[in-house]
């Protein structure tokens, strides 16, 4: 129940965070693409923790294996399953939480829906189950690239009240990776760093943005009414760990503007119908227009900070709470590569439908 995403190109998650291992199935992926671990394991290594001094301390290597779906390097058209050991927990760090509910976490919520939950580390609602989502969409990117040119791309772009200068159409990969942040805007990524190195000296967490880009998504991807393009982006983006908010393309800050002021007027250009501005977003009823597709993305700080906080225990009796264990401080430069796979997924899985409907990729 809910640990499954998408329709054609099908994903479940699977696993605890102090647990065996985690995991994903993947189950529509076309036969015959070349698939190894190297294909998968950079996008992991960037969601990975222990990677700076801006994310969590825990050192896991996160090393992925392909179970099955796969032969000869090839994949057959069989579900794809991958599997990442967990290896440094520390689960006595979480004993107190067997008792006490932590504030915003999911613990209470948990325990009043289930009556049991796996409470070292927060179990399935720790960010450790989003590997399997960073798996299945570096399956998914690869696809997208290879059959249809799409490149996806993610970067943080505000840390609290700091906001980076980032540009939809023009800022790279590399650009992205020249920093712990992973913040394109050189000048003020140094800003962001001390800010969140200053919080997690503090015991605190902050939050921020996350930019989401596709670029190359022909027109004719998405559908109309409840299975709109935009609205699939927003319930991938919002099942992320720690998202509070979603807007795409001008967002709410078109409400400021007026409808003359607003519309992407359409011209011809080169012979293709191109729009002049793309406040849309990419995205025309529920369906791409040929532009570059973005979004933002709202994480909250963190919930867990190093401070004693009013709560309740399994018993509903007021008490207090101090944070323990390893935590980020800000969960922003994980939350990039995460971005990323559940964009790809979306988009690809859009892809098949509209292929499988229409007859064609859909026009470039």
């Amino acid at each position: 129940m809910g640990n499954t995403f998408g329709t054609l190109f099908r994903i479940t998650t699977w696993g605890e965070s102090h647990g065996g291992g985690v995991g994903v199935v993947v189950d529509g992926c076309p036969p015959c693409l070349e698939l190894s671990v190297a294909d998968l394991q950079p996008d992991l290594d960037r969601r990975r923790p222990g990677q700076s001094s801006i994310v969590t301390p825990r050192k896991e290597t996160d090393t992925v294996q392909i179970l099955s779906g796969v032969f000869e390097g090839r994949t057959l058209g069989t579900p794809i399953s991958l599997w990442v050991k967990n290896e440094d927990f520390r689960s006595e760090a979480y004993n107190e939480m067997a008792e006490k509910f932590r504030p915003s976490h999911a613990d209470y919520t948990y325990h009043a829906k289930y009556g049991h939950r796996a409470w070292p580390g927060g179990g399935r609602t720790s960010a450790r189950e989003t590997i399997g989502r960073v798996a299945a969409g570096a399956i998914a990117k690869k696809l997208l690239r290879l059959r249809y040119g799409v490149e996806v791309l993610a970067a943080v772009t505000q840390v609290k009240d700091l906001v980076a200068t980032v540009d939809p159409e023009r800022f790279t990969a590399a650009e992205v990776e020249a920093n712990i942040l992973r913040c394109p805007d050189a000048t003020q990524a140094p800003a962001m760093i001390a800010l969140i190195e200053d919080a997690r000296k503090n015991g605190d967490s902050l939050g921020g943005v996350v930019l989401g880009v596709a670029r190359g998504v022909p027109v004719g991807w998405g559908d109309p009414v409840f299975d709109r393009l935009e609205a699939d982006l927003a319930k991938a983006m919002l099942s992320l760990p720690a998202t509070k908010g979603f807007e795409i393309g001008s967002g709410f800050a078109g409400v400021h503007l007026t409808g003359r002021e607003h519309n992407d007027a359409f011209r011809n250009i080169d012979g293709e119908v191109r729009t002049l501005t793309n406040r849309s977003g990419g995205v025309q009823g529920g369906i791409s227009n040929g532009e570059t597709i973005y979004f933002r993305t709202a994480f909250k700080p963190v919930a867990t900070v190093m401070h004693e906080q009013d709560t309740v225990d399994v018993h509903y009796q007021n008490t207090t709470l101090k944070g323990r264990g390893r935590h980020d401080p800000c969960v922003l430069p994980r939350a990039v590569p995460m971005v990323e796979a559940m964009t790809a997924l979306v988009l690809l899985d859009h892809a098949l439908r509209h292929e499988a409907q229409c007859g064609r990729p859909g026009t470039a």
